[in-house]
């Protein structure tokens, strides 16, 4: 995995909710600059809420989160376009164009944020394409592609620009675990070839145990992190004992007591 150098994005204090509920409080942790750092927690610990955030379609109620030193809370403008210039999302189920070929689709950045002639958008899309293994495959429709394909896909749409962090919710739902497999190897060939740094939201252990340099969970009782840490640090060392039985794969008890002792 890539070193772990400077901080890339920094969450402070973050509170988020919706109408008189509050999902996270006061949040705070920091993502170094190559990591592969992964959010998980159970349904309703508030992981894409958080992601929302992260990526600026929702704002929190307090709080910031600075993407290389800036805050994308606050910002506005030209400032705003240049923060979210920094980084690509792959939504869940890939969010692709179903009307649009695969090279239109990763196109479709270069057409919206460049002045570049169409020559060169192609060229760069195939190069996308190609990074993510579907070097053949620009011509097709999504709906002529497996579910792992179109996941791939989206992420080749995602480096469309070039940015410095992707973001990729649940890149294994759904997925069977060989897809899985060669999806966790694109993401640590990307990471390890290109530097790129990776947030990603999954629930999958095998997955997580495969790539993740750091992991948060977010627990909705606590309205925020549980554990943060390494997966095997997490599994071995951790001292609270609900943490250790996930990581483990053991049944895990909901008592209060064991989940926040």
């Amino acid at each position: 995995m890539n070193p772990v150098q400077d901080t890339i994005i920094g969450v402070e204090k973050i509170t988020a909710g919706y109408k008189n509920t509050v999902v996270l409080q006061e949040v705070s942790f920091e993502i170094k600059r190559g990591e592969i750092f992964i959010i998980l927690g159970e349904s309703g610990s508030g992981k894409s809420t958080l992601l929302k955030l992260m990526i600026g379609l929702n704002k929190p109620l307090s709080g910031s989160i600075l993407i290389e030193g800036q805050d994308i809370v606050s910002a506005e403008g030209d400032e705003r376009l240049a923060i979210l210039r920094k980084f690509g999302v792959m939504y869940q189920r890939g969010a692709l164009f179903g009307s649009m070929t695969l090279l239109e689709n990763v196109r479709l950045p270069l057409e919206e944020f460049t002045d570049l002639p169409p020559g060169a958008m192609d060229l760069i899309a195939r190069m996308k394409l190609s990074l993510v293994g579907l070097k053949e495959f620009g011509g097709l429709l999504p709906a002529e592609l497996s579910g792992g394909m179109q996941k791939r896909a989206a992420i080749a749409r995602a480096m469309a620009l070039d940015p410095r962090i992707l973001f990729l919710d649940e890149l294994s739902a759904g997925l069977d675990p060989v897809t899985s497999a060669e999806l966790d190897h694109l993401v640590l060939s990307l990471a390890h070839n290109l530097g790129i740094t990776f947030v990603i939201v999954t629930h999958e252990l095998s997955s997580i145990y495969a790539i993740a340099d750091r992991v948060i969970m977010l627990d909705k009782e606590l309205k925020g992190i549980l554990a943060i840490g390494s997966p095997r640090d997490l599994r071995d060392h951790s001292e609270n004992k609900f943490v250790r039985r996930f990581f483990n794969r053991q049944g895990i008890s909901d008592a209060p007591s064991e989940k926040f002792s």
